[in-house]
């Protein structure tokens, strides 16, 4: 496959597209597929941090393909900046698609998260 995009990132989470998570002409809600990316996020996130983290913010998110009943979701993120309490990341999803040999980039976005301490406060993040 000359000239095809690769995923950018660490491979974080994988999941199956279920009929529950589609509509009536079996394209999967963006919802879903944007709740799959925020756990991804929450999951590199929360190993980086060492501590719980939170979702502060979403940024420009466009949705390039459909998701259909049967894809399997992969969702790869890259940590591109970490702050005194916020870790940025850039997170793709993309879908191996269950009919044919094919794995699409079907959106990105880029997620902030928060590290939480023990009384739901901001705290800071080791440089480690």
């Amino acid at each position: 496959m000359p000239d095809m995009i690769k995923p950018t990132g660490e491979l974080t989470l994988r999941t199956l597209a279920m009929p529950a998570d589609a509509n009536p002409a079996g394209d999967i809600f963006g919802g879903w597929v944007m709740s799959q990316m925020d756990l991804a996020s929450g999951i590199r996130a929360a190993e980086r941090a060492s501590c719980r983290v939170v979702t502060a913010a979403v940024k420009e998110m466009a949705f390039e393909l459909p998701v259909k009943i049967g894809d399997t979701m992969s969702i790869y993120t890259e940590i591109t900046r970490v702050g005194r309490t916020s870790i940025t990341l850039t997170v793709e999803a993309w879908a191996q698609r269950s009919r044919y040999d094919a794995l699409e980039k079907v959106t990105a976005g880029t997620f902030v998260m928060v590290a939480m301490d023990e009384h739901g406060k901001p705290t800071p993040i080791s440089k480690a």
